[in-house]
């Protein structure tokens, strides 16, 4: 009997511009969903399947927990069949935050945590002897067998090695009934109000008992070691009469010469996040932010006077300067000398501070005046408006005077001292943290060989868990990245891909897994490694929907959804569904597109530019090899190579700061290089990436691109705003009196889930429309302000054809593809491709300069093949105005258009960062090694 195929049963779906749609998808089977962008892909996919999953999910809570979660909108959708639990991975941004890195999302990092604390070797840190630790029963056994007819004194460490007179501590240990105590090597009864040198450090041991072992002491020796190990914090000290060596026994680990200890490990004790683990003076963020005196005084020929000290400028009547008059009154020297003149203790004060009073005689008056110096010092001044202001301006401007430096204490391995003693086959975790995954894998590999008996053991589980989790890494591509990378410098294809493995490695069974274009920032190369995760996503017995462009993956489906056939109200419809080969046969433009019908022309003759270029020489930043690059101008230029290979680097952590620094005086450092030359050819440059346009509700399309201003002045002007005396204000969500006050004009109130996701409901004061009644009372053409918001580009911009400003600013946002968005659609439900492409159509907006350098990353994200024409049409235009446009892309449709391709790679990681060719792409598409090469040799063919 065969195994009947079970569907997903979708009935009547209508959320956003679905046009009351029936589908049926083959559950436990890859199934692609594509169309153009805006045609209703997302809205399918996460607003109406994951959406009625989430919902259901937040069902099975009891109505005692429902209560504070409010009430989940359903999905505007007649019925939902076959619906398993459903997990989505999205595009959107990871967390930023310094404390999380590669290791701690996928999980691997907490494996590596239990595996030390539970089968590491611990060392001392001042002998790098192996450490050891006793049952107290075998400590016992030992000295019972060491020590036998030996007359011994038992004693409990309190202090080692450190300063102080400790006269309470003696007060508490008489208090406790001892009556002697060893200090500094000698023994000495305590007395009454017994103090030692507080600025010597000292040993102290509390005398336990002192007798000779032999077979009747037994059970005395017993007793004294319990209350020794009690008093002395689990380390016990003997001392032979005769020899007077001491000699270490401990219940937590301890080193056998000096006799220091360590606690018993624990995961946290290797958690950089936690105080347990985290170095104590970097708080386990492993860099320190710390003042340089050359940023202070760059030119120590200056004199104070003429602003030497820079963070203080030149002279003015202020407190600091009288303050700086009476030191030099002080140390006799004058604010006009050169600073190389001062004296170095008044030097020494003037940046670190200090407070003395002095008499000056005055020979004219013939009387003594007193002063007194009180300076806290422009070094100490400027660390505490780093470390305690509010203001982020004023902690910017501190910032100018200090350098990033590894802390010095940990030399930025993140944590204490201690947890890096604890090693597994000599490497402690913070060496195997900054090993690349291959490097690690290859580690991992043969690891029992090198462990003891008990040690695998107790490893084999967690082994088996770090190894799956590491392949899944590799399966995704993501070889070249490090545990120990910052989360916040991930791409969002990275990001996404991370999170996929995380999930292949929870080998959950019978879930409905969600993905949102995981191709993104994906080399062609390395795109079959991310199928096939998806193909074992699937085998393992799960339900795989992806929304996606990509023609590889397309072939690779099972089952093809296409949504269209245009975007927005012209699309919500399925115009065909099957398998790839069944696709093909329709007539959609998606299948046009595949079949070879339609396709994005190469260009007859490429553009050589303005005869004008920007040479960056030694470029060395991250995995940069020292580079020399250069930027034809006047030309349309793709940058390409494989992911992790150095683009991102060279692109926008160096020479786009260089070119803000130089143009508009930006304050982002740019990343190492030697020179740069060129910058006088060009006069603006922009840069359009992927980050959202706005983070709350009340940010969108129409106020970002500035087209609302205009609609607001538009409203203003209406006669019956007019007589009420409406201003433009009125009109705007962000500001009292026409807002709705509920949601303080957002439409949306967020109800925080804590575990889960935030959730979005519409604000019952006002459906969700934004304003307040009277608000919504003046009208234009019969339409109020919300009504105007809910348009989409395409209806706004014939709506507002008789206002030339409005209308060429929505015309920008029609042409670069986007007519199917809402002018007042909320920010946060724009996908990054939609973002990056708002943010172009304001640029476009304004007047261009003939000389503008715009940088684009992935533009083509979230990009239909339609759309990417569209797109690469407004690009060409722009550079045929004069203009330079880069791209960094991976999209063949888009390098086979470029002027100029420059490849980077040749892996990603330490094995990338060399220029590998550069030139028109029919010359990269011969050079023999590149990756790119071979990808694009077929597609110009």
């Amino acid at each position: 009997m065969t195994k009947q195929i079970e569907y997903i049963e979708v009935l009547g779906a209508r959320v956003h511009n679905l046009k009351n749609v029936d589908v049926r998808i083959p559950r436990e089977k890859l199934v692609v969903i594509t169309g153009l962008s805006g045609s209703g892909k997302s809205s399918l996919a996460f607003d109406t399947i994951y959406a009625e999953g989430q919902r259901r999910y937040i069902e099975t809570f009891s109505a005692y927990a429902r209560q504070f979660l409010g009430g989940l909108e359903r999905p505007d959708v007649d019925k939902i069949d076959g619906l398993s639990p459903v997990i989505s991975i999205e595009q959107k941004t990871t967390n930023k935050s310094p404390r999380s890195t590669v290791g701690t999302i996928t999980e691997i990092y907490d494996f590596l945590r239990l595996l030390y604390a539970r089968a590491a070797d611990a060392y001392s840190y001042n002998t790098n002897e192996k450490m050891v630790s006793y049952a107290d029963a075998q400590i016992k056994e030992l000295i019972l067998k060491e020590f036998d007819q030996k007359k011994i004194v038992i004693l409990a460490p309190v202090v080692k090695s450190r300063k102080g007179h400790y006269r309470e501590l003696f007060e508490q240990i008489s208090k406790q009934g001892f009556v002697r105590v060893r200090v500094d090597g000698e023994l000495m009864e305590i007395t009454k109000g017994m103090r030692l040198d507080r600025y010597k450090t000292h040993d102290i041991e509390i005398v336990i008992d002192r007798l000779t072992v032999n077979q009747s002491s037994e059970k005395r020796v017993e007793e004294s070691i319990t209350t020794a190990l009690y008093s002395g914090d689990n380390v016990v000290m003997i001392l032979e009469h005769e020899t007077n060596n001491p000699r270490y026994f401990s219940s937590d680990l301890m080193c056998p010469t000096t006799g220091i200890s360590y606690p018993n490990p624990e995961p946290n004790s290797f958690s950089f996040n936690s105080p347990k683990g985290a170095c104590e003076t970097c708080n386990g963020l492993g860099k320190l932010d710390k003042v340089n005196i050359k940023k202070i005084i760059p030119n120590p020929s200056i004199s104070i006077k003429n602003g030497g000290i820079k963070p203080i400028g030149e002279q003015k009547n202020s407190w600091i300067f009288k303050q700086l008059q009476l030191i030099a009154n002080r140390y006799n020297f004058q604010l006009n000398d050169p600073i190389s003149k001062i004296p170095s203790e008044a030097l020494e004060i003037i940046l670190y501070g200090g407070s003395e009073k002095f008499d000056i005689v005055s020979k004219t008056a013939g009387i003594t005046r007193n002063y007194e110096i009180d300076f806290e010092g422009i070094i100490h001044f400027i660390e505490n408006q780093h470390n305690t202001s509010d203001s982020a301006s004023i902690k910017r401007w501190a910032k100018e005077f200090m350098d990033e430096i590894n802390c010095e204490t940990c030399d930025g391995k993140r944590l204490k001292k201690e947890a890096l003693f604890f090693k597994v086959n000599d490497k402690n975790i913070s060496e195997l943290a900054q090993l690349d995954i291959n490097e690690l894998s290859n580690w991992f590999s043969s690891i029992e060989e090198k462990l003891t008996e008990k040690q695998v053991k107790i490893a084999s589980e967690i082994l088996k868990e770090i190894r799956t989790r590491i392949q899944f890494l590799l399966n995704v591509g993501l070889d070249y990245l490090a545990l120990d990378r910052s989360s916040k410098s991930l791409s969002g294809g990275e990001a996404q891909r991370i999170r996929l493995a995380t999930q292949i490695g929870s080998q959950l069974v019978g879930v409905l897994y969600i993905l949102d274009e995981p191709s993104i920032g994906l080399h062609q190369r390395d795109n079959q490694k991310l199928i096939n995760s998806l193909l074992n996503l699937r085998d393992i017995g799960n339900s795989v929907i992806v929304v996606e462009h990509d023609k590889e993956m397309i072939q690779n489906a099972d089952f093809v959804l296409d949504i269209g056939p245009g975007a927005g109200i012209h699309g919500g419809e399925i115009v065909s569904e099957g398998t790839f080969e069944e696709l093909k046969q329709h007539h959609t433009l998606t299948a046009d597109y595949l079949n070879g019908t339609k396709s994005i022309e190469v260009p007859k003759k490429r553009r050589t530019g303005n005869g004008h270029k920007i040479i960056l020489k030694g470029a060395s930043g991250n995995n940069l090899k020292n580079i020399t690059v250069e930027f034809p101008l006047g030309t349309f230029i793709c940058v390409t190579g494989v992911s992790g290979s150095g683009k991102s680097t060279l692109i926008n952590e160096t020479l786009y700061p260089i070119l803000n620094e130089h143009i508009y005086n930006g304050v982002k450092k740019p990343m190492p290089y030697k020179s740069i030359a060129g910058l006088e050819h060009i006069d603006k440059v922009i840069a359009i990436n992927q980050s959202p346009i706005g983070r709350t509700p009340r940010s969108n399309p129409a106020t970002y691109t500035g087209v609302f201003s205009e609609i607001r002045d538009l409203f203003s002007k209406t006669s019956e705003a007019s007589i009420r005396g409406y201003k433009p204000g009125r009109f705007s969500f962000n500001v009292k009196d026409g807002r709705c006050e509920t949601c303080q004009g957002g439409g949306v109130r967020v109800i925080e889930m804590n575990f889960l996701p935030d959730v979005q409901v519409e604000c019952e004061t006002c459906q969700g429309k934004r304003f307040n009644r009277e608000t919504l009372e003046i009208r234009y053409k019969g339409k109020s302000i919300s009504d105007v918001l809910n348009m989409t580009i395409e209806e706004a911009t014939s709506f507002f054809e008789l206002i030339p400003k409005i209308h060429r600013k929505l015309k920008t946002i029609h042409d670069v593809g986007l007519s199917y968005i809402k002018l007042g659609q909320q920010s946060t439900t724009l996908s990054g491709g939609e973002a990056q492409r708002i943010k172009l159509a304001s640029e476009l907006a304004k007047k261009d300069t003939g000389n503008t350098f715009y940088i684009l990353d992935e533009p083509t994200t979230g990009l239909h093949f339609e759309d990417i024409r569209v797109l690469m049409e407004v690009l060409n235009k722009l550079t045929n105005k004069g203009n330079t446009i880069l791209v960094i892309e991976h999209n063949l449709d888009v390098v086979k258009l470029a002027d100029h391709v420059i490849d980077i790679g040749m892996e990603g990681g330490k094995k990338g960062g060399n220029l590998i060719c550069f030139g028109t792409p029919e010359a990269v598409s011969e050079h023999k090694k590149s990756y790119t090469a071979k990808f694009l040799k077929k597609e110009l063919n």
